[in-house]
């Protein structure tokens, strides 16, 4: 099993406290306030309700969805629909994506986000996360509209990742999915913070969904998931609200850090940066209870998310002014 961030457990066992401020994860720390659900939905076996899928199409723009359970069943379960194919994903990303496309028969090859275009050419799938996760690298809708098209042409599929591109939205393509061959997944993980309820959405021509939906079987999705993200996804004053908070959040974020002498990039959820020596940086960081997620891989350096509150941003702001006076 790949890592992630996230496992305050593990960090609270290594260096032996609790008292954590997580940004381990780019996931909202202000959470939607969910509603109290209907009794029965703790009874009753949970049927798809289409009033789910009419909000999700609503907020996505997307005119076919497939409610699944987190956008991580739906990686793991496309590399299953197709025979064995020539499969780019672009690097560094998401690593769940390669593993999933690697360990089904695929040919698949780690593709730097500079050579992605010359990669259409030469596969028959190619995978992007846009916003990119850890770097926040974004590619415009056009080029992934004339990529998708052109691997559509010969029977490939272009897959979009979009888990991170509810803070711009003006950059998905979720709205061209009844085209065959663009797939584009969708989380209420992240932008609204219920990574708890385990909920994702794929955007898909009907007939890629009927396959999806066959394969990952039924009573995908708790009934009290369903009401929650109901509620969420219609709440537009919530969501408003939200984005233009995350960007003031997110733009705080950065420019602290680069009062620190770091130059980051990244989304309005969090910023990432090439750190020459991420080991020591994680490793100064948790010995102040501050857990951040290090890359040590394809792409080594640093992602952090946003403080929850008041106190972290001024417990985040003390370890970096100890940090850049070594």
């Amino acid at each position: 099993m790949l890592e992630h961030g996230g496992n305050l457990r593990d960090a609270a066992k290594r260096f032996g406290r609790e008292d954590w401020v997580d940004l381990s994860t780019g996931i909202n720390p202000h959470w939607y306030p969910a509603p109290v659900v209907a009794n029965n939905a703790w009874h009753r076996l949970p049927e798809p309700d289409p009033a789910l899928t009419a909000a999700a199409q609503a907020f996505y723009g997307a005119p076919q969805m497939l409610p699944v359970a987190g956008t991580q069943a739906a990686i793991q379960a496309l590399p299953r629909l197709r025979t064995p194919s020539r499969v780019a994903v672009s690097a560094p990303s998401y690593a769940e994506h390669a593993h999933h496309w690697a360990g089904h028969g695929h040919a698949m090859t780690l593709t730097p986000y500079a050579d992605l275009a010359a990669a259409v050419a030469h596969h028959d799938v190619v995978v992007v996360v846009n916003p990119n996760n850890p770097t926040g690298d974004v590619v415009p809708a056009a080029q992934l509209l004339q990529w998708a098209g052109d691997l559509a042409a010969r029977g490939g599929w272009l897959v979009v990742d979009e888990a991170f591109g509810d803070t711009a939205a003006g950059n998905s393509v979720a709205a061209h999915t009844a085209q065959p061959g663009l797939i584009v997944l969708r989380s209420v993980g992240k932008f609204f913070g219920l990574a708890g309820i385990r909920l994702g959405f794929v955007a898909a021509h009907a007939g890629l969904l009927r396959d999806l939906a066959d394969l990952l079987g039924p009573w995908t999705i708790s009934g009290p998931a369903q009401q929650i993200a109901v509620a969420a996804l219609s709440d537009q004053a919530w969501q408003a609200a939200t984005r233009k908070q995350l960007h003031a959040s997110g733009e705080r974020l950065r420019a602290l850090l680069a009062a620190h002498g770091i130059q980051s990039c990244g989304t309005p959820l969090f910023q990432w940066w090439a750190e020459p020596q991420p080991e020591a940086f994680w490793q100064h960081m948790a010995e102040r209870g501050i857990w951040v997620r290090l890359f040590t891989q394809a792409a080594r350096g640093i992602r952090l998310g946003l403080p929850p509150d008041e106190a972290g941003w001024q417990r985040l702001q003390a370890a970096l002014t100890e940090w850049s006076k070594q």
